[in-house]
């Protein structure tokens, strides 16, 4: 399948409970590649009357996972071989990423799994990733730079679009896993009590990452596993 865009996500295992719940919340699982069924009412009581499918119809395409390396075209000259050799390399010399705790948490006006504090591993990691593999990454068209810029960026931010294709990388850079779209107050609120139900019950503490995932844009927009990028292990 040709692949018109590329990134690095930190994907669960995918025979967790985790990844099988939220990919069924999303309705798309990016390792199987193959829709999922969201949860019904039998699994999962929904008062407030919420069309899952709806509130979660923009982070669908992406499946269920944490970015690293933003999705990017390859630049003239560098192949996928070579972006996911260079990838593999970087994957081999990291230990695994152990996260202490995670939690459910509001992001503006959508929801997601973040780090309950700072992790410094996972930091240093999606930092290597995002500078060593920039070289195989095209430049940013106008028209892509023009609808970064339309989030009022700060001026550190857009340096940071400017020099790797994101404007939120290294210190910017805010580990999340996205459950939903953007939604008003009260469907946000309705959709936070039943991730609390679907999500909390199957997130292990601590949550550890044993590799990462290469990832690549198909014609349909959704994203598709390529290939698992193993770290060397325990520190």
């Amino acid at each position: 399948m040709p692949f018109s865009r590329y990134a690095i996500y930190a994907v669960p295992d995918p025979d967790s409970a985790l990844f099988t719940a939220a990919s069924r919340w999303l309705g798309w699982n990016c390792v199987t590649n193959v829709e999922t069924r969201n949860p019904v009412t039998d699994e999962l009581k929904n008062p407030a009357g919420v069309d899952i499918s709806s509130v979660t119809d923009a982070p669908r395409k992406y499946g269920f996972h944490g970015t690293i390396k933003p999705p990017m075209r390859l630049a003239a000259g560098c192949d996928i071989a070579a972006f996911a050799s260079t990838a593999r390399q970087i994957a081999a010399e990291l230990p695994n990423i152990v996260i202490p705790q995670m939690k459910l948490a509001r992001i503006g006006s959508f929801l997601a799994l973040v780090p309950a504090a700072p992790c410094a591993s996972l930091e240093a990691a999606a930092a290597r990733f995002v500078t060593e593999l920039d070289p195989c990454r095209a430049p940013l068209n106008e028209a892509e730079l023009a609808r970064r810029r339309q989030s009022n960026l700060s001026a550190r931010q857009d340096a940071l679009l400017a020099a790797w294709g994101y404007p939120y990388v290294l210190d910017e850079f805010r580990f999340h896993m996205t459950l939903s779209g953007s939604l008003d107050t009260a469907t946000l609120a309705a959709c936070e009590d039943m991730l609390t139900d679907w999500i909390l019950p199957v997130l292990p503490q601590p949550f550890t990452l044993e590799r990462m995932a290469l990832v690549g844009e198909g014609p349909d927009g959704r994203f598709r596993l390529i290939d698992w990028l193993t770290f060397r292990g325990h520190p």
